[in-house]
């Protein structure tokens, strides 16, 4: 190792979010307009030989987590070998993956087999016509089969995610939370972070997980603190008598209580740059210099600048109008 990575508030970078492509299955109205974006051109996406060198030069500063997100991580053909190529790099200690589910149960198997430990689904809502409308051409019987493959195939713990939107699915949040009691699964509960959308939008659908806590504590009962493994910002809690076997709930709260002061994550987006945060204003080239012939150090030294720009805490407030990043670039 050529020392850990310490930012300027003695936060040491641990984690790494690799966007593996921006294309994405799903237009989900949190996170991409219905026509779609202007995609990537297909030189400009690292390939999975440059993915793996860099993982291994951020291993070697002190990485030890990575996870695989998009755009829609399954929908990068080949996924599987890259996942291979990951899991096999001494000091990784954990590889896992974000997904909508819908093209998971083909894959779940291989991934697992091919080293991949766990996986965070995203699932907002329990109702297919819903699950049409918010994704606006997803079927929600293909993510719960996706799901299902997961267990199976022992990616543990299956993690469920679900941005909570006001007057669209505030009203499944009970249903969700009971799904940590019948299925043991960890569900987590994620505030609606207005990325590139109008603030009055953005006011209209927020929920803070203070009220989605109040909702479940009124209907399901107390909550006492949990933890998962690779619980990242989720604050993690059990409902109060849960068997052993039951899952979690967990509440990321980017706007009501922000995470940053523990934030330990860098990004990279599919087209090979460094971001210091998901609502930077930074983002480092990483791809050029590798192109062009970089020796490892040079490599390390961008990972280092981008540590150096990472600020006390997020701006998402400005970011509901300033912004031009996408989740998909980026991995959300």
């Amino acid at each position: 190792m050529t020392g850990a990575l310490y930012d300027a508030f003695a936060r040491q970078i641990r984690y790494l979010r690799v966007s593996i492509t921006d294309r994405c299955n799903l237009r989900c109205i949190y996170c991409m307009p219905e026509e779609g974006i202007p995609l990537m051109r297909h030189e400009d996406i690292l390939r999975f030989e440059e993915i793996r060198r860099l993982v291994e030069i951020a291993i070697g500063l002190g990485i030890t987590r990575v996870r695989l997100t998009g755009g829609e991580p399954l929908a990068r053909r080949g996924v599987v070998e890259l996942v291979r190529m990951l899991a096999a790099l001494p000091g990784l200690e954990d590889l896992a993956l974000t997904t909508n589910g819908t093209l998971l149960a083909p894959l779940a198997e291989d991934l697992a087999r091919a080293g991949l430990r766990r996986v965070n689904i995203s699932l907002d809502t329990l109702r297919p016509e819903r699950y049409r409308a918010i994704t606006r051409r997803g079927e929600l019987s293909d993510a719960l089969a996706g799901i299902e493959a997961a267990q199976r195939a022992g990616l543990d713990p299956i993690k469920i995610n679900m941005v909570v939107m006001r007057a669209i699915n505030d009203d499944e949040v009970t249903d969700l939370a009971r799904l940590s009691l019948e299925r043991g699964w960890h569900v987590r509960f994620i505030e609606y972070m207005p990325l590139g959308r109008e603030p009055a939008l953005a006011r209209e659908r927020f929920v803070s997980m203070q009220e989605v806590r109040a909702r479940l504590e009124e209907t399901l009962g107390p909550l006492e603190p949990a933890h998962v493994e690779g619980s990242g910002p989720a604050r993690t809690w059990r409902l109060a008598g849960a068997p052993p076997m039951a899952g979690t709930i967990g509440f990321i709260s980017a706007l009501s209580e922000h995470f940053c002061a523990t934030c330990n994550r860098l990004r990279l987006s599919a087209d090979g740059r460094l971001f210091p945060c998901l609502f930077s204003d930074v983002e480092l080239d990483v791809r050029t210099p590798l192109r062009r012939g970089a020796d490892d150090e040079a490599l390390r030294q961008v990972f280092r600048q981008a540590v150096a720009a990472k600020g006390p805490g997020h701006q998402l407030d400005r970011y509901v109008t300033t912004t031009s990043h996408t989740m998909s670039r980026i991995g959300g």
